[in-house]
């Protein structure tokens, strides 16, 4: 730009003689030469404004001011008059001054508007200036939290984008739209929006691609997706630096922080809290700087209450940051701060004080972000545990996971559900630890079982409806599955991998984010109560086990009694835990050497002794020789409960939650027929016994074979839609980073965990034959994701998969010994309990959903 000033004054002065010849002319082309000559300086200082300081662009806005100052009066000045308070506007804006930008977008549309109704010599470039004014004054008003004047901004400025066929206009319009639906809670709309921005800013305009990631990363903290965010983050932050511009880099280092402060990552918060405060600061951005200031303080005040020393100047600089972010008009930030303060000052042992300071909290705005009102109840429930009336914090508690609850009833995809769950978790902590603080009695242990199902696997709650194809995410999947199938032949042939690997990723990635915003869940279940459990148990027995601190406990559900029963430390159970799943791995492999079996054999069996010793022996009372409903917590979920002795020929099932289980059982009991179909498949590369699924057959006369060579995605899902009973003998992997992309391998590539939701009805019962897909990436609140996790969610009443690797001939044993129970006449519960007992550590199958128990 400083060039092209350079060529412009060069042509004027080669010019002005050849002006002066004719005067009639001098003065047109005199108005045109300053015309492109402020456009110039305009550019130019709002670049400078990015790259460098704010106020080094104001310095740029002024020049260009006087010049426009110095122009006879006419449409010619009031375009650039509207050109110049635009950039004004962006500037501020981009600092925070949001009040202030949208008055100087007020005079920018105004001479826009003008200049289009005056007959402008240039109504292209003044229409895309209007659009452009009305997005960013969108922008503004969803900032200071008014949605009602910025939707109908962004409306417009859509409309006139494709009446004007201009599909950049149209995509930013689209990605301030996002900033908004986020702005007023709707994460699913949002990441819509951005992704509809994305596919055109990628042929377009690739940089903006850098700024879309900065927002869509806000809206996965907003739905408790840190390790996602932080993910995002780290993508495009390489490219920020390299593009210098200050703003987006400070923000995207904000949000880095952010991420890493959820995602128990304290050390790279503070550092990346401090470096964005120090680049915004720079820059001029003092809204901004402060929120920065913000985020270190969240990271000294969670590691002040870790660690229980809480100075006391640390709830003071709290207080100095509130009164800072009020100063600049920054409520919900100033509120948090001060509810900062009210935690320490708790923990100091001075509720008066915390009481005090809370009572200067406003109420919640209609737009104020969840994680802001769970610290709000938490602060006032902490409160009332310090001032000794338990009721009213276990009503706050209740209060906020209902609030939390209607947050995720706007959720679209599996992630997005169960992510919410971070931001209610200290809350349903502290309600369950007062439960427990409270005894040991009938009545508590009813009070805590309500409580561990309010706050656990919550995605469970929803009924599954009829799956609606996105041809875009369907395209997606079909290119990751290609590519996987490619990365697996270079690296059988010894070929290079880096750039296959890196399509894989980045496809992968683009195909979650498509699946955030697919809303596949119908209305939410009620929470079970303990009678609508008890009415189903039906004589069997209920074990939900929770940890608190490094407390074990059970809650015992029988013959419509509800027990509970501390069981030690929490810590032993899941090292023990553990313990087992690895040397059930070891001992997975056919053909192992005797004295090595022998060894890891009596290694394995030590940890199922000490686990059962410490988690079912105490309950052994309660559950005499009944089946067993058993819902795991954290490490429990893999564990393969057939090996314990005390549940060894037992028929047992687990369950996310009590009322993940009684939401399969009762639609076991009232669902409509299926198709009867029985549908066994082979994946290729299999050993021979573990794929022989024509022995399998002979204990299901009707059923429909899939052979390796015609396992293919497309018919396999065919197959699986409608089916009474579905097992799939096949290679696969749970994915512990990428839980829904966890897979299956076919003849055509994979078959994901995510395309399970593509089933208009999912089968009754599917049996994963072959792999370790009953594991789950466990988020907060018990939320499990994975494989069988999302049969489980898409409407499948029982999934029969292992929780270790599972060597091919003890897996074609079990299965044969299981079909033909099934065959037989037994539930898949007692089905399975007699195939494991004959082989427990090298069977270690587990049966999700209700079982039949």
């Amino acid at each position: 730009m400083r060039r092209a000033l350079g060529l412009l004054d060069s042509a004027r002065l080669a010019g002005d003689s050849d002006l002066a010849r004719d005067r009639n002319l001098a003065g047109d082309s005199d108005i045109e030469w300053r015309r492109m000559r402020i456009r110039l300086l305009l550019s130019l200082a709002l670049s400078v404004g990015e790259t460098g300081s704010m106020a080094d662009g104001m310095a740029g806005l002024n020049v260009a001011r006087q010049e426009i100052q110095d122009l006879p009066d006419g449409l010619v000045r009031s375009e650039l008059t509207g050109f110049l308070d635009h950039n004004h506007a962006v500037l501020v804006g981009r600092a925070g001054r949001h009040e202030e930008s949208v008055a100087l977008l007020d005079s920018a549309i105004e001479h826009e508007e003008q200049c289009l109704a005056g007959g402008t010599d240039d109504p292209a470039k003044l229409t895309e200036a209007l659009i452009a004014s009305l997005v960013c004054r969108g922008l503004m008003y969803s900032y200071l939290g008014r949605p009602g004047p910025a939707r109908p901004d962004l409306n417009r400025a859509t409309a006139l984008a494709v009446q004007h066929k201009l599909p950049m206009s149209a995509a930013f319009a689209s990605h301030i739209l996002g900033n908004l639906e986020k702005r007023v809670g709707d994460v699913p709309e949002a990441l819509r929006n951005y992704d509809e921005a994305e596919r055109v800013y990628k042929d377009l305009a690739p940089g903006m691609v850098s700024r879309l990631r900065l927002d869509q990363a806000e809206a996965l903290l907003m739905a408790g997706l840190a390790d996602e965010a932080g993910r995002h983050l780290d993508e495009v932050l390489p490219e920020m630096y390299k593009q210098r511009i200050g703003q987006d880099l400070g923000e995207a280092e904000l949000f880095r922080a952010a991420a890493a402060l959820l995602d128990g990552e304290p050390g790279k918060a503070r550092r990346m809290s401090a470096s964005a405060r120090r680049r915004l600061l720079r820059r001029g951005s003092e809204s901004y700087a402060a929120i920065a200031a913000l985020i270190g303080l969240r990271v000294d005040t969670t590691q002040a209450l870790v660690t229980g020393k809480v100075p006391a100047s640390l709830p003071a600089k709290a207080l100095r940051i509130a009164d800072q972010l009020a100063t600049l008009r920054l409520p919900d930030e100033a509120a948090l701060a001060r509810l900062l303060a009210v935690r320490m000052e708790l923990h100091r042992k001075r509720p008066d004080k915390a009481d005090a300071l809370l009572g200067g909290v406003p109420a919640p705005r209609r737009i104020t972000p969840i994680d802001h009102r769970m610290l709000l109840r938490l602060c006032k429930a902490e409160l009332a545990v310090a001032q000794g009336d338990q009721r009213a914090a276990l009503r706050q508690a209740r209060a906020g996971l209902t609030e939390l609850d209607r947050v995720r009833d706007r959720m679209g995809g599996l992630e997005l559900v169960s992510g919410t769950a971070l931001h209610g978790r200290e809350l349903g902590e502290l309600a369950v630890q007062l439960v427990l603080d409270g005894g040991s009695s009938a009545s508590d242990a009813r009070r805590l079982f309500d409580w561990l199902e309010r706050t656990r696997a919550q995605t469970y709650r929803y009924e599954p409806v009829s799956a609606t194809e996105d041809p875009q995410l369907a395209e997606r999947i079909a290119e990751i599955r290609h590519l996987s199938r490619a990365l697996q032949q270079a690296r059988l042939d010894g070929g290079p991998t880096a750039e296959l690997n890196a399509r894989y990723m980045v496809r992968q990635r683009e195909a979650r984010r498509m699946d955030w915003h697919i809303n596949r869940w119908g209305r939410s279940r009620s929470v079970a109560s303990i009678a609508e459990v008890s009415g189903r148990l039906a004589g069997h027995a209920l074990v939900s086990f929770a940890a608190s601190g490094d407390s074990m406990v059970a809650v015992v559900v029988v013959e419509g009694r509800v027990r509970m029963v501390r069981l030690g430390s929490a810590t032993e159970a899941a090292e023990q835990a553990r313990r087992l799943h690895a040397d059930l791995d070891a001992l997975a492999p056919d053909h192992l050497p005797e004295m090595l079996v022998q060894v890891v054999s009596a290694s394995a069996q030590r940890q199922a002794d000490l686990l059962d010793i410490q988690l079912l022996r105490p309950l052994a009372g309660l559950l005499g020789d009944r089946d067993v409903v058993i819902v795991p917590t954290g490490a429990l979920y893999a564990v393969p409960w057939g090996v314990l002795p005390s549940l060894r020929s037992r028929p047992t099932v687990v369950a996310p939650s009590a009322t993940a289980w009684l939401a399969a059982t009762n639609a076991e009991h009232a669902a409509g027929p299926r198709n009867g179909a029985v549908v066994l498949v082979r994946g290729p590369g299999l050993d021979a016994a573990v794929g022989e699924i024509d022995k399998l057959a002979a204990h299901h006369r009707t059923a429909v074979q899939l052979p390796a060579e015609s396992a293919t995605v497309e018919t396999v899902l065919a197959a699986l839609d409608g089916a009474e009973l579905a097992h799939i003998a096949a290679h696969g992997a749970h994915e512990p980073e990428n839980a829904l992309f966890s897979r299956l391998e076919l003849v055509d590539g994979f078959l994901f965990a995510h395309e399970t939701a593509r089933l208009r009805r999912a089968p009754r019962q599917v049996v994963l034959a072959a792999c370790e897909l009953a594991l789950n990436r466990i988020r907060p609140g018990d939320e499990a994701l994975g494989f069988a996790g999302a049969l489980l969610a898409s409407g499948a009443n029982t999934v029969v998969a292992a929780t270790s690797r599972v060597g091919d001939e003890p897996a074609a044993a079990a299965m044969d010994d299981y079909h033909r129970a099934l065959a037989s006449g037994a539930s898949p519960a007692v089905a399975l309990a007699e195939a494991v007992a004959a082989d427990p550590l090298r069977r270690p199958f587990v049966g999700l959903g209700c079982g039949g128990v």
